[in-house]
């Protein structure tokens, strides 16, 4: 009797640690597809749900539902439905909206990502007020800001809830790093700070232990994290942006988010959080400490060199610029 308590002791533990409710809203598209097999794959998610406004995410969801993992997983079309899928749910990644085509910048989806973005801001404090709120669709300079304007003008806003997910400047700065100075990847380490578009994104390579860069490498390095979405977008050729290597940086960041509200410690991710960190940018992505409640702390940037204090100079208005975009689309 001794071991049965034991093996239920065990099971009943793990299984509270599993009960995690997420919700992938714009899961029928290129990054909602692959974004959505990969948590369903993760243990620590044990309710699934998928939400798209296209038909087809009904199929989505019975495909990945015959996945043997213990996650179970249900599928939600149209605006008659978007209240259940995200009912109670402990975390919700937005992957939806259009994606950038050739020849459009960051603000030709503004628009169109914007009005998305407001309405499932809306849904979210019907249904899910406290859950994690993690935001893919671009511009995430602007986007964010609109999810935090909607859900103050409802009355649900946690700062400490809300997260731009750029894990694809991390994930980026790593690749290219680790091949530049003939790293092992899995032990790379590059603090990537700012914003999610361009020049506002800022690779701290001068942070990058035991690396050496000739300046020519880090210029190239620099110009090629910030512009990473370009070279994708490019060379899918009218086919879309970035979705296979976002779709893994935002369960990457789900699975940590998760880690740390079960009980884990010492979770560092940089998200592009609310933060007072750079001056006179009320959004901003620096190294958080997750925990229970979200972002439990918000790291500085740590030391510049000159050559990144410049950079960091010049991205600011652009940066600002774009955060008040957002908040002037709700107000």
């Amino acid at each position: 009797s001794n071991m049965l308590r034991n093996v239920g002791s065990r099971v009943s533990s793990s299984f509270r640690r599993n009960m995690s409710t997420v919700a992938v809203v714009g899961s029928a598209g290129g990054i909602g597809q692959p974004l959505a097999m990969l948590m369903k794959l993760n243990p620590l998610v044990s309710d699934l749900r998928l939400y798209d406004v296209v038909p087809v995410n009904k199929g989505v969801a019975a495909d990945i539902s015959h996945i043997a993992t213990p996650a179970k997983t249900s599928g939600y079309v149209g605006d008659d439905e978007i209240h259940d899928a995200l009912k109670d749910c402990d975390v919700v990644v937005v992957p939806a909206g259009v994606p950038r085509k050739p020849g459009m910048t960051r603000d030709d989806l503004f628009n169109t990502n914007a009005n998305i973005v407001k309405m499932i801001a809306e849904a979210c404090s019907k249904a899910c007020p406290d859950a994690m709120l993690c935001i893919i669709s671009n511009p995430v300079n602007s986007t964010v800001p609109i999810m935090a304007e909607t859900l103050k003008k409802a009355g649900t806003y946690n700062p400490k809830r809300l997260f731009g997910v750029t894990t694809l400047d991390l994930q980026r700065a790593k690749t290219f790093v680790a091949e530049n100075q003939g790293f092992d990847v899995n032990k790379t380490c590059v603090n990537v700070v700012g914003g999610h578009a361009g020049k506002t994104i800022l690779p701290l390579l001068s942070q990058v232990s035991d690396a050496k860069f000739s300046d020519a490498d880090r210029d190239a390095l620099t110009h090629r994290i910030m512009f990473g979405g370009d070279e994708v977008v490019k060379a899918k050729a009218g086919g879309g942006s970035a979705t296979l290597s976002m779709a893994y940086a935002g369960a990457e960041f789900a699975d940590g988010l998760l880690k740390a509200m079960n009980g884990e410690q010492n979770i560092v991710q940089n998200a592009y959080v609310e933060s007072d960190i750079a001056e006179g940018c009320a959004f901003f992505s620096s190294p958080v400490l997750l925990g229970p409640n979200g972002a439990e702390e918000i790291y500085g940037c740590g030391d510049m060199s000159g050559y990144e204090k410049q950079l960091y100079d010049e991205m600011l208005p652009e940066l600002q610029a774009q955060i008040k975009k957002g908040v002037e689309f709700v107000q």
